[in-house]
């Protein structure tokens, strides 16, 4: 009798994929189950299964509690968080000092400037478009219910134009202790970067340094994505079901599917025809190529942990060049949340809308000014964009208790339609990518269209 073959290890999306869909039928089970208990006089049953599962342990009422989904949740995201800053001023300090001209590098980034801000544009204008048009039909006509606003992620009043005076710190130890100066993190990667690049030789030791650091945290990445993803992938999605239930569900459920929709649309449009009408090459080359990066960013919600996916993808089937990736593909997990902003813009109008709020095209204008401006200096970490909805509101003066009720009700349902947003920030990133590749001469057409 033959030997029997060793079965070929499961690939990552496929595990992605079981994870995903196997959270959201789990959860809507528990969802469907915490209903059923509820309207049956047996709440202190699904009190029980809250506090083995679900329950977050950090809150006064979960000192009781063992939380085993939201445990294994946070282990994961913290985890993701924490090669956030290792990551970006690596990849983009040693991608700037492998450039040998210095004329080709303000070349790139100014491409790469204009490709997300153009980007941004075109997402905010059809996002506002398309929220307008779901608020005129009704359908942010809502009763909210009450919530509680007590714990909500708010923050001061924001000028947007202080991320411009942010993105330069006065200390550079004090931006490595925290995931919300990634914008600042970039600056010093581009001073390191350049400064190597001036000094050749005499940076060889900070450079070989930097290649160990960026090998580890290559290792690092591997192993959380490829063995814990999965399995908290699965936890992360069906707490989101079970945890809040039907009576939030029904009154966000126009803001999810409506967010979810145009995310998807514009993933499927805007980059594929903009890399067509650009570069003239096949669109729906890129598109088939791209979608399991679109997919795995879905699953993560973290731009960090798809950086290295989509690089593979961009240099070994899209043809780019490895240079200048490992410039533009860290640059556009920083300030390409272009994502964000669509769904700030249908995050904004139904807030309003639901509160009893007239919105009007000059709001919305000036909401995709805010939010543009906002998203480009938000943390690329899970519900950074969401809580950054607080400021946009702020600066159109849409802050009633009713407005903040509804809020709370975008920041608790944000994971389905985060998993799109974050989708078309990611695409995003490839397609600008590929875009640059191109005018730079760089693109290799044979691998693209193999």
């Amino acid at each position: 009798m033959g030997k029997r073959q060793d079965r070929k290890p499961m690939s990552i999306m496929k595990k992605m994929a079981i994870a995903l869909f196997g959270g959201i039928g789990v959860g809507i089970l528990f969802l469907l189950l915490r209903e059923y208990l509820n309207a049956n006089g047996m709440g202190q049953v699904w009190d029980i299964i809250n506090k083995i599962f679900f329950n977050d342990i950090t809150k006064d009422d979960g000192f009781k509690s063992i939380g085993i989904f939201y445990i294994i949740s946070q282990l994961f995201m913290n985890g993701l968080q924490l090669a956030i800053v290792p990551l970006v001023l690596v990849s983009l300090s040693l991608s700037l000092c492998s450039m040998t001209n210095p004329r080709k590098l303000g070349e790139i980034f100014g491409k790469t400037l204009f490709c997300f801000i153009s980007f941004y544009v075109v997402g905010a204008f059809l996002g506002g478009c398309f929220a307008y048009m779901v608020k005129t039909l009704g359908w942010f006509s809502v009763q909210l219910p009450t919530a509680d606003t007590s714990n909500l992620a708010t923050m001061d009043s924001y000028n947007p134009l202080t991320t411009i005076v942010n993105a330069v710190p006065n200390n550079i130890f004090s931006v490595f202790t925290t995931n919300t100066s990634i914008l600042a993190v970039v600056v010093i990667a581009v001073i390191i970067g350049l400064t190597m690049n001036a000094l050749r030789k005499q940076s060889e030791p900070v450079k070989k340094v930097l290649e160990s650091l960026n090998e580890m945290i290559r290792v690092y990445m591997e192993f959380l994505i490829n063995k814990i993803s999965p399995i908290a992938i699965f936890c992360m999605i069906s707490r989101t079901f079970a945890t809040y239930g039907v009576e939030y569900l029904r009154p966000a459920l126009a803001w999810i599917v409506s967010t979810i929709f145009i995310c998807i649309l514009l993933v499927f449009t805007i980059y594929p025809l903009g890399v067509w009408f650009t570069t003239g090459l096949n669109p729906l080359t890129f598109i088939r190529k791209v979608l399991k990066v679109g997919l795995f960013a879905a699953a993560t919600q973290s731009s960090a942990a798809t950086l290295p996916l989509n690089k593979k993808t961009c240099v070994e089937e899209l043809g780019c060049s490895e240079e200048i990736s490992n410039f533009v593909l860290p640059t556009g997990m920083t300030i390409n949340m272009n994502g964000t902003t669509v769904m700030h813009m249908m995050a904004i109008t139904f807030i309003a809308t639901s509160a009893g709020l007239d919105v009007t095209p000059a709001h919305l204008v000036l909401a995709a000014f805010l939010s543009i401006s906002t998203s480009m200096g938000t943390p690329a970490i899970p519900v950074a964009g969401t809580t950054m909805v607080f400021a946009v509101l702020n600066g159109l003066g849409f802050n009633s208790e009713l407005c903040m009720i509804g809020y709370a009700l975008v920041l608790a349902m944000n994971y389905p339609p985060g998993m799109a947003v974050i989708t078309l920030n990611v695409v995003g990133d490839a397609a600008a990518n590929v875009i640059i590749n191109s005018k730079e001469k760089e693109l290799n057409k044979e691998i693209y269209n193999s």
